[in-house]
C-alpha cells in the first residue's frame, strides 16, 4: 500500500493545530488588550472624578471606573493558569457582558442618567470593544484547549 494513501488529508490534520494555534493567540491577544483597556478606561474615569471641573454627575466616571477594575481583574484569568482564575474570569466576564448590555440600552433610553460612561452605546467610544471583547474572551475561556490548560473538565451527569 502506498504511503500517501494511509495518510489522512492535509486539511483534516491542520485543523487541531490551526485550532490551538488560534486558542493560544487569542488568549495572548485578550492578555495584552484588556490591560490597555483598563488603562484607558481607568485614566479618562479618575480625570473625570478628580480633575475635570463641573462634573455635576459622577455616576458616569464611577461605572467607568468599575469597568476598569472589571478589565485588570478579568486579565488575571487570561495570565494566570489555575482554576480559581478560570472561574473569577469567568465571572467578571459574564458580569461585564451583563453591565455593558444593560448600561448601552439605558444610555439610549435614559441618556441624562448614563451620561458618557465606557459602556455607553455599547462601548461606541471604544471602537465597541466593552461589547465585544468580554464575548470573545469567554468563547477563549470555555474554549475545550483553554479549559484543559486550567484543569477545568466538564463532567456529565445522567438523570434518572
Amino acid at each position: 500500500m502506498d504511503q500517501h494513501q494511509t495518510e489522512q488529508p492535509a486539511g483534516e490534520q491542520a485543523k487541531p493545530e490551526t485550532y490551538s494555534t488560534l486558542a493560544r493567540t487569542s488568549g495572548a491577544i485578550l492578555a495584552v488588550s484588556y490591560p490597555i483597556l483598563a488603562l484607558s478606561t481607568g485614566v479618562r474615569s479618575l480625570y473625570q472624578l478628580l480633575l475635570k471641573e463641573g462634573v455635576t454627575n459622577y455616576l458616569p466616571p464611577a461605572m467607568s471606573g468599575v469597568a476598569a477594575l472589571f478589565y485588570l481583574t478579568a486579565t488575571i484569568g487570561f495570565t494566570r493558569r489555575a482554576r480559581w482564575a478560570w472561574w473569577l474570569s469567568v465571572g467578571v466576564l459574564g458580569l461585564e457582558t451583563l453591565l455593558t448590555l444593560i448600561v448601552g440600552t439605558l444610555s439610549y433610553t435614559h441618556p441624562d442618567l448614563i451620561g458618557h460612561t465606557v459602556w455607553r452605546h455599547f462601548g461606541e467610544d471604544y471602537g465597541y470593544f466593552p461589547l465585544f471583547q468580554p464575548l470573545l474572551g469567554l468563547i477563549w475561556l470555555f474554549w475545550p484547549e483553554t479549559m484543559r490548560a486550567y484543569g477545568i473538565r466538564w463532567r456529565r451527569r445522567l438523570l434518572g
